[in-house]
């Protein structure tokens, strides 16, 4: 790991970091992040009760969609050819569901801004889909879980 910010140069400038020297590996990342809502709303995603349709493949679809997109929204990161996205919703209590969001590629640098940014659309959609029904649904928890592969090595929030 290093202690300099990769995306300053030598004068303190933002720029895009120059990976063209790097070598091509298997690189993975998982994100996540944390909605709660009011049991009768969480009820009625699951039951598929909502009047804007299937909320679930919605914000699924939108989860990979954004992953593709995020060179398009975060300065400085590189477009990627990304090779595989999953995103997974599962209910973990009464009141709350948890996105899992996992991008992979062979490539030159790493894929956490995309699992990140897919974690992150995809609960502003089940918010956006559910907020009819209840508006002080809570997106929390956005948190980097894991990465694998290029020069720093693999990481995990569990073991750090």
């Amino acid at each position: 790991m290093t202690d300099r910010l990769t995306h300053l140069d030598q004068a303190g400038h933002a720029h895009m970091v120059d990976v063209s020297d790097k070598d091509i590996s298997h690189r993975s990342a998982t994100a996540q992040a944390i909605i709660e809502m009011l049991p009768s709303t969480l009820t009625k995603v699951v039951e598929g009760g909502l009047p804007k349709g299937d909320v679930i493949a919605t914000a699924r679809i939108a989860g990979i969609q954004a992953c593709k997109k995020t060179a398009d929204l975060i300065p400085l990161c590189h477009p990627l050819m990304l090779t595989k996205v999953s995103v997974d919703i599962e209910v973990i209590s009464d009141t709350q569901l948890k996105v899992l969001c996992t991008c992979k590629l062979s490539g030159k640098t790493g894929v956490e801004m995309e699992a990140l940014t897919g974690a992150s659309v995809t609960a502003l959609t089940l918010y956006d889909m559910c907020k009819a029904v209840d508006k002080g649904i809570i997106v929390k928890e956005i948190a980097l879980l894991e990465k694998s592969g290029g020069k720093s090595g693999d990481w995990s929030k569990t073991n750090a």
